[in-house]
């Protein structure tokens, strides 16, 4: 990525992010014809991509690119876009041939669904019961063995086959031999049946003494004095499982042999969850799949009586004139119905008239705009003392309090969340593996399981954040309405820190930066998120050392991370805010507070921790930039 925003050369990703973009705004710009053209131009351009990759990775011998499950679910994003605005060509096709009628109501479904942003239509969110079905069919699906009843009941039935067969060839008149075959028949499969049934006896007896001595074994792991929680009994029972599944394979022991070898390779540690977690019948999955049918269970009714908005407030579904991709698929992953389009804008270029412009034509506002923005050393120099103020406070109490019932639901959630990952799946596998029992190794342990975990949860999640914060993403969206077409300098970058010729490259400043923070939203764990936003501020600084030299920059004194050590803070929070501006994300504010919860405690006091509260600090201040151009439009 820093050689992409130093060189000049752009990521075939991030080339498929700028033409679906382009084909979204024609879309948002009710274009359908130009938009259906560029959405299968994005899917020809991300097979190419894919097929080149293909060819480069089969002669080289190499795995496949980190990007390529990027590239393949915005093709099918994409594909789902075709097909709706294919679908509303045939119907604008069709539609002066039918008259008009109003819409009939439409019958309630048998399962209550959450509403997504197409226009109304139910979203993906699944019933608890069907996703728990879906949850628990790999497993069911693993490969099991036969028990001696189930072998004798395939060898009858093979001697039956082979005795009908010789039978249909003997003639009538070899009625002895018809007798004969049938008495061996009928001997032979009583037999198989007594052998299967006496070594059933003898297996089921075998399990039970092993189940026995192996449940004495995980007794004295937790004996106690005192009577065991219910908590501490469902691990003594997981851990009995364990030992159980333990005696049947051999691979645990093997690992347990390497990580007593090398006690502190933590590729060692990543190799290891990553092979665990593809066992469907392992004890650990198992009990990953129930937590979170159990989490998603919770989840899913308060999303759904979220979904309905409240009167006056900014609703997550948008108008039916406007379709948007589904909530858990989207390429902005549920987007408001009020934020701007994500396409690029030219810095410097002619100013794009307002959305709703003037019958009388009145000039633009961005003059407005930028004379009404607060001086960039007053606003940048102590955010922590203007989010403080009472324009904050007075705006915080005009958005409305959240309900207190969605609020109660969040924090429940988080708590189960919290729970299941910490106290319940990293304790069981750290019992499983005691080699793991060191703080390095937790924490690479905790990033592990989190990515399976909350990869199906992640859409319904942030659904229940984007409700909560509401409020906050409808003021961040009207900024970024409002300031779409601001040049660099009115949000507070000095001219030092922008390119030397704007339009030298055909994009807008930070457009590199833009594009990497819109991925983001493409991942579905929160340590990948971090990463993404940590990326983001690096090649903020990369841009920034391409557009004036590290000496003419003004770094703050003492140690810095990586990402502020070309340019110092008061630097950073603006270009950072016209990044935002220009991503065109709202629901960046629920993400963020998604991960300040769910990001372990480690990261928070490094690197990763300085570029989340950075952006927070960013989003912040774009929700309080003045709102006195969007009264003049």
């Amino acid at each position: 990525m820093a050689a992409a925003a130093g060189d000049g050369t752009v990521k075939p990703l991030q080339s498929a992010m700028k033409l679906a973009n382009g084909a979204i705004e024609l879309d948002a710009g009710n274009r359908p014809r130009e938009a259906y053209t560029e959405y299968l131009r994005s899917i020809h351009y991300i097979s190419q991509v894919l097929l080149e990759e293909v060819e480069t990775t089969k002669e080289a011998g190499e795995t496949m690119p980190p990007d390529t499950s990027k590239m393949l679910k915005l093709a099918q994003q994409c594909l789902e876009r075709a097909q709706s605005t294919a679908a509303k060509l045939g119907k604008t096709r069709l539609k002066p041939a039918m008259p008009a009628a109003a819409p009939n109501p439409q019958p309630a479904g048998r399962h209550r669904r959450v509403y997504s942003d197409e226009g109304g239509k139910l979203s993906p969110f699944l019933p608890p019961e069907i996703f728990q079905k879906l949850q628990g069919a790999e497993s069911r699906s693993s490969k099991k063995e036969l028990t001696p009843l189930e072998e004798a009941s395939l060898q009858n039935q093979k001697l039956k086959a082979a005795y009908e067969a010789r039978m249909a060839r003997l003639d009538p008149s070899q009625a002895m031999q018809k007798t004969s075959l049938t008495l061996s028949l009928q001997r032979q499969m009583m037999e198989n049946l007594v052998i299967a049934k006496a070594r059933e006896e003898t297996l089921q007896r075998k399990m039970e003494e092993r189940r026995l001595r192996l449940q004495e074994a995980a007794n004295r792991r937790f004996c106690s004095q005192v009577a065991l929680t219910p908590e501490e009994r469902e691990q003594r029972a997981l851990y009995a499982a364990i030992l159980e599944y333990e005696q049947d394979h051999d691979w645990p022991k093997y690992w347990k042999a390497k990580l007593k070898r090398s006690p502190g390779d933590l590729s060692l540690v990543t190799s290891l969850l990553s092979h665990l977690l593809s066992l469907p019948d392992h004890p650990i999955v198992q009990l990953l799949r129930r937590l979170q049918c159990a989490v998603y269970s919770t989840l899913y009714p308060a999303v759904s009586r979220a979904a309905a908005p409240a009167p006056g407030c900014c609703p997550l579904t948008p108008n039916p004139g406007s379709r948007r991709l589904r909530p858990s698929q989207s390429l902005h992953c549920m987007l408001s119905p009020c934020e701007p389009s994500t396409a690029p804008w030219p810095q410097d270029s002619p100013p794009t008239p307002p959305l709703h412009p003037h019958p009388t034509g009145p000039p633009s506002p961005v003059g407005d705009i930028a004379s009404g923005l607060p001086d960039k050393d007053s606003s940048f120099e102590d955010l922590e003392q203007f989010l403080g103020t009472s324009e904050w406070q007075g705006r915080a109490q005009g958005h409305g309090g959240q309900p207190e019932p969605q609020l109660q639901q969040l924090k429940s959630a988080v708590e189960d969340i919290h729970n299941a990952i910490a106290d319940r799946l990293l304790s069981l596998t750290l019992l499983a593996f005691e080699g793991l029992n060191t703080a390095a190794s937790k924490d690479r342990c905790l990033a592990c399981i989190e990515e399976p975990f909350f990869s199906p949860l992640w859409p319904l999640l942030l659904a229940l954040y984007r409700s909560v914060h509401q409020a906050r993403e409808a003021a961040l969206s009207r900024s970024m309405e409002l300031y779409r077409n601001a040049p660099p300098t009115a949000i507070g970058i000095p001219t030092k820190l922008l390119p030397k010729d704007p339009e030298a490259k055909g994009t807008y400043p930070y457009c590199a930066a833009a594009q990497e923070l819109g991925l983001l939203v493409l991942e579905s764990c929160p340590q990948k998120k971090l990463e993404c936003i940590v990326r983001t501020l690096r090649v903020i600084c990369v841009c920034a050392e391409d557009y004036c030299p590290t000496s003419e920059a003004t770094p703050q004194a003492g140690p810095q991370p990586i990402a502020a050590a070309a340019i110092g803070a008061d630097d950073l929070l603006p270009i950072l805010s016209f990044v935002v501006l220009r991503s065109g994300l709202p629901q960046l504010v629920s993400e963020c507070a998604a991960l300040e919860e769910f990001i372990h405690e480690g990261y928070l006091i490094g690197e990763e921790g300085y570029c989340l509260t950075s952006l927070q600090s960013a989003l912040s201040y774009v929700e309080l930039l003045p709102r006195g151009g969007l009264a003049k439009q």
